[in-house]
């Protein structure tokens, strides 16, 4: 499991250092970091993906795209590098980037990486972004190449969905594109046990349809090949009393819930899964239901990173908490404001084994409260 991420010069961030649960919920005001936390491990991904033995930080690929050089760079106190560290259970690393002068380069050189204490300078040969041999980075390395991503811009109803060979696709993709291609050629994979939900066969596509049902009563799942295609088609239903319809003539909220699922589901135990914004197209009800979902997905050995600006979501893990779903130590709350003048960007409000929160900070989900004491005359 990652314990630590550790951001120095990087975009808004100074020097940050966030501690990392099996669950960790992100949250705060709008362009104060939480994503930005996100994409320092996206980044490593995506260059460990792209490229097996690049010495260079890509900035732009399939994962996500974030321009150049002079755009990842803490404006305020960075000048020509930036670093991101992680810590896991077997190792620690750092990666030193080193801008030079061309600021709109679209990657960064690697200027140290340092595992374990020791530092490897100007490094001419990585692999997997890390210095051979792996030895006690290896989990690391792998934790973070198959790593799922799913941003809030999620692909909606399709006509079909793209087919990708197994062996080069083996998660959901960015914005849930490959879910429904993933869900069809994995179906009677068998589902993590802990996971496991009623009666039905413990295999993706019953399990995968078994959690819809959760969200939206009633709900199945067609999932079909279209022959002489390297594609598929998606039918769904909320009643068994009607046909399967195409996606776009069901709701949005079930295009926006499935790669979800799905990439939950299809985790294996010690695999890592960052999810922005859960709740998009959500009913409250159906929030209060994903945060109970990620809890159980975490419970179950899936680490799971969330960023939300959803109060149903975290009422829905402090539910789960107080119900003995997850313990409460395994559950981190982050909270992210914009820097003050004493440079504090992130607190650390503390969940309780009954739900509850020792300290809401100024502006976190206190919004309701506000609001209600306005219409009530005790506020302005």
């Amino acid at each position: 499991m990652i314990t630590r991420i550790e951001l120095e010069l990087f975009k808004c961030f100074k020097l940050i250092k966030i501690p990392l649960e099996p669950l960790t919920m992100l949250s705060g005001t709008n362009a104060s970091g939480k994503s930005t936390v996100l994409q320092a491990m996206v980044l490593l991904h995506q260059t460990i993906l792209g490229h097996e033995w690049s010495t260079r930080l890509l900035l732009n690929g399939l994962e996500i795209e974030l321009g150049t050089v002079s755009d990842v760079i803490d404006k305020v106190h960075g000048r020509r590098e930036f670093g991101i560290a992680i810590v896991d259970d077997d190792c620690s690393v750092k990666w030193e980037f080193e801008c030079a002068d061309d600021k709109q380069a679209m990657s960064a050189a690697v200027g140290s990486v340092t595992v374990n204490g020791t530092k490897t300078q100007r490094p001419d040969k990585l692999r997997f972004f890390f210095p051979e041999p792996l030895g006690p980075a290896e989990s690391l390395a792998e934790r973070l190449r198959t790593l799922t991503y799913l941003t809030a811009e999620r692909v909606g109803p399709r006509d079909s969905y793209p087919l990708e060979d197994p062996s080069a696709t083996q998660v959901v993709g960015p914005r849930g594109e490959n879910a429904v291609g993933l869900l069809h050629q994995r179906r009677d994979s068998r589902v993590l046990s802990s996971l496991v939900q009623g009666p039905a066969p413990p295999t993706l596509l019953k399990q995968v349809e078994g959690r819809m049902k959760t969200f939206f009563p009633g709900a199945s799942l067609d999932v079909q090949k279209v022959l002489q295609t390297n594609s598929v088609v998606l039918g769904l239903r909320t009643s068994d009393a009607t046909d399967f319809h195409r996606p776009v003539n069901v709701g949005f909220g079930l295009t926006q819930v499935l790669p979800i699922i799905v990439a939950a589901l299809a985790a294996k135990e010690g695999d890592l899964l960052l999810i922005e914004n859960p709740e998009v197209h959500l009913h409250p009800a159906g929030q209060a239901l994903m945060g109970q979902f990620l809890t159980e997905v975490a419970a179950a050995g899936v680490q799971v990173l969330t960023e939300s600006h959803s109060d149903h979501v975290l009422n829905g893990i402090r539910r789960a908490v107080k119900a003995g779903r997850l313990s409460a130590d395994k559950v981190a709350l982050h909270f992210f404001k914009p820097r003050d003048e004493d440079g504090e960007q992130v607190t650390t409000p503390i969940l309780d084994p009954t739900g509850n929160i020792d300290h809401w900070p100024e502006g976190f989900f206190d919004q309701f409260d506000k609001d209600i004491n306005y219409f009530a005359g005790w506020g302005e």
